[in-house]
């Protein structure tokens, strides 16, 4: 009987996991980026830039959102095209994938949109 009930927690359990997997709405993340690691995007206009450091969009939504660069960013251009040079700067309207490790967003690529 207690081996029974043991079980039957272990597949509710399990399947709890797999239907919460199944609605998340998340793109496949590296191995790298960590257990917990989300991926998401965000489009606006930087407010504050450091150069290999942080930076803060504008997304409109009236709280400024709080970035910092990851070891290997990609930069492209508003023509889609991959540039080695981002030329960030304060008032540019860009687009950033990041993953949320922990409580830091985590930018892997910034989008030039215009």
């Amino acid at each position: 009987m207690i081996k029974t009930i043991l079980l039957m927690a272990c597949v509710s359990a399990s399947l709890a996991i797999v239907a919460y997997a199944q609605n998340s709405s998340t793109s496949t993340v590296p191995p790298s980026a960590g257990v917990g690691a989300t991926s998401m995007e965000s489009t606006g206009t930087i407010t504050e830039y450091t150069p290999d450091s942080s930076l803060v969009l504008d997304t409109g939504s009236g709280e400024p959102v709080h970035f910092v660069f990851g070891r290997n960013v990609s930069y492209v251009g508003a023509d889609g095209q991959t540039v080695q040079a981002p030329g960030l700067r304060k008032n540019l309207r860009v687009r950033v994938h990041y993953l949320v490790v922990g409580g830091d967003k985590v930018i892997d690529k910034v989008t030039q949109t215009e």
